[in-house]
């Protein structure tokens, strides 16, 4: 089969790679149909994390048909159309009991990180009855990459770690895939605004058009005193970091209100300054997380209601054998104005 294969920082190729086989009775093999480019894959192509290595398939979103199953597999068979969670668990252990997938001690985020993943012609699942969703008949598909990874990460390391509440004012740092599902999602909460920040003035109208109640470009303007100037000068309930970089985490810590949220979800390759001299008595909350994906199926029926459209976030589709051309678009996201690529196989 054909592949996408990482060859250290800044380094990729499509080529030649062994169709997965079963490994394990609980294992599915997966044809893949529609996959995409995660901002984490960026991260993975600049060297910022470093577990992944020199000949591994990227990739930890998509949707497909199952192939083959082994012997331990209940849930699924040979036909069925399902959608691939990123975090791969197993059920059973403690972790998982607790509802933490993405700390399955036989799994959590592996796929395109520790094992290869589905920016391929099939890729292999292991414990699938707990790490694949059916897709229901007449579901867009393509919608529903997007349940693999960006929305429940939105909801679940945004939203819900940042314990937005109706009639919050919300910043969300950073209107990339990830910014703008957590704009989505939030937006359940009703909260009185939420502002949008980035660089991008593309991804801003987006943003608007999603529900945004105010952008800041953060090249045009202060963004510090525009906040400021929003909230009078108190500062927002909850800060979302959806970035990644030491710059936007501190910018949550300068905007954020006493008693307020700070949610980190951003994939950080390197150390930020923790700012406790002024934020030691301000009763600030600093969260963390991994997408564990337990509002998955909650989330497949938001979508299925068309409460939340997340096909509209879809800017450019490639087929799969033109993902290093895909690569370059969504790497020069501002130039392309893009957010969001599908490849289809």
């Amino acid at each position: 089969m054909k592949a996408l294969v990482y060859h250290g920082p800044g380094q990729k190729s499509w080529e030649e790679k062994p169709k997965p086989t079963i490994v394990s009775p609980g294992d599915a093999i997966i044809k893949i149909l529609k996959t995409t480019i995660c901002g984490t894959d960026l991260h993975i192509m600049k060297g910022d994390v470093p577990e992944v290595t020199d000949g591994r398939i990227i990739g930890h979103e998509g949707v497909g048909i199952v192939e083959e199953v082994g012997t331990g597999v209940a849930n699924f068979k040979p036909g069925d159309h399902v959608i691939i969670s990123c975090i791969t668990s197993c059920g059973k252990c403690n972790y998982c009991k607790k509802g933490m997938y993405s700390h399955c001690t036989d799994g959590g985020w592996i796929l395109g990180h520790l094992i290869d993943g589905t920016q391929a012609e099939y890729v292999r699942i292991p414990h699938a009855d707990n790490s694949l969703y059916p897709i229901p008949a007449g579901a867009d598909e393509e919608a529903l990459v997007m349940l693999s990874d960006i929305l429940p990460t939105g909801f679940e390391c945004g939203v819900l770690n940042g314990q937005v509440k109706p009639g919050d004012i919300v910043a969300i740092v950073g209107a990339g895939p990830i910014g703008i599902a957590t704009l989505l999602t939030a937006q359940f909460y009703t909260p009185a605004e939420i502002i949008m920040i980035d660089q991008d003035e593309n991804r801003l109208e987006v943003a608007e058009k999603f529900g945004a109640t105010h952008t800041i470009n953060s090249i045009a303007e202060n963004v510090v005193e525009k906040v400021m100037q929003l909230t009078d000068h108190i500062g927002v309930d909850v800060a979302i970091e959806a970035v990644g970089i030491p710059e936007t985490f501190e910018l949550c810590q300068e905007i954020i209100a006493p008693g307020g949220h700070i949610a980190n979800i951003g994939v950080h390759g390197k150390s930020v300054c923790l700012h406790l001299e002024s934020l030691w008595s301000k009763n600030i909350t600093i969260t963390t997380r991994l997408v564990d994906t337990v509002t998955s199926p909650m989330l497949l029926k938001t979508i299925q209601s068309k409460k939340i459209e997340p096909a509209k976030l879809i800017t450019h589709h490639f087929r799969l054998d033109q993902i290093v051309d895909a690569y370059d678009t969504f790497g020069n996201a501002a130039k392309e104005k893009a957010l969001k690529v599908i490849l289809s196989s």
